[in-house]
């Protein structure tokens, strides 16, 4: 604690870092996500066999747990498959699935607010031409556009909240998209890591939301594109 007001020293520290100039947090966002990088190539893998008694050592804060450190491992650029995989594989295929929603959704808002501190008056300030278009989609999306980029194989679940932040995008939509687009892989991954350490005990009726999520979700982006086409056209 510091003397001045008892505040906490940490609150200290953000409002220190976000007087910083924007080029400043811009560099510090960028060497973040440089680290997180380097630690995907040094820290090693967890034994799959062990995951499943990992729930029993926690007991009662299991699900609370799952969803934190789920949500961490992906704004430390931990694919979000492996992450899905071992939820099933810790808790079952449909608890798995929700635990991995739950991760996606606390993610995205982190990864979000991480851009936007660090990365969005930089980029604002810089906005020109095309790059100032394209913010300004970003700005204007709604659910269904950011379920859409999601859904595109262009980066990372986390990286992509990241960036964001960096946009005038608008949280809630962003954070809709983000759990919608992520709900039927979310099933179908669970379901395989509870397979893998659980084969007897799965029911691939638990999978079933996977195949209905992706129809949906594909009929959602024609939709879009459908939409996008016309804006372009132009009344006839």
């Amino acid at each position: 604690m510091t003397p001045g007001g008892g505040r906490p020293e940490i609150v200290l520290a953000v409002r220190g870092l976000l007087r910083q100039p924007p080029a400043r947090r811009f560099a510090l966002l960028l060497l973040l996500l440089a680290g997180f990088g380097v630690l995907l190539l040094v820290v090693p893998r967890p034994d799959p066999g062990a995951l499943p008694h990992l729930a029993d050592h926690l007991g009662g804060y299991a699900p609370a747990v799952a969803v934190l450190a789920g949500a961490l491992l992906l704004v430390a650029l931990i694919p979000r498959t492996f992450v899905t995989l071992a939820s099933g594989a810790i808790f079952g295929a449909l608890e798995g699935a929700a635990y991995a929603l739950g991760a996606a959704l606390l993610a995205a808002a982190l990864g979000f607010a991480v851009g936007r501190a660090l990365g969005r008056e930089f980029v604002a300030e810089r906005a020109r031409g095309r790059l100032a278009r394209l913010d300004g989609w970003f700005a204007r999306q709604s659910v269904l556009g950011v379920i859409t980029v999601r859904l595109l194989p262009i980066a990372g679940y986390g990286l992509v909240s990241y960036g964001y932040g960096t946009t005038g995008a608008r949280v809630v939509p962003f954070l809709a998209g983000s759990v919608i687009a992520s709900a039927p892989t979310a099933f179908g991954y669970a379901a395989v890591g509870a397979a893998v350490t659980s084969p007897g005990d799965v029911n691939w009726f638990a999978a079933a939301p996977a195949a209905l999520g992706l129809l949906a979700s594909v009929a959602l982006a024609h939709r879009w594109w459908r939409a996008e086409r016309q804006r372009r056209l132009g009344p006839s």
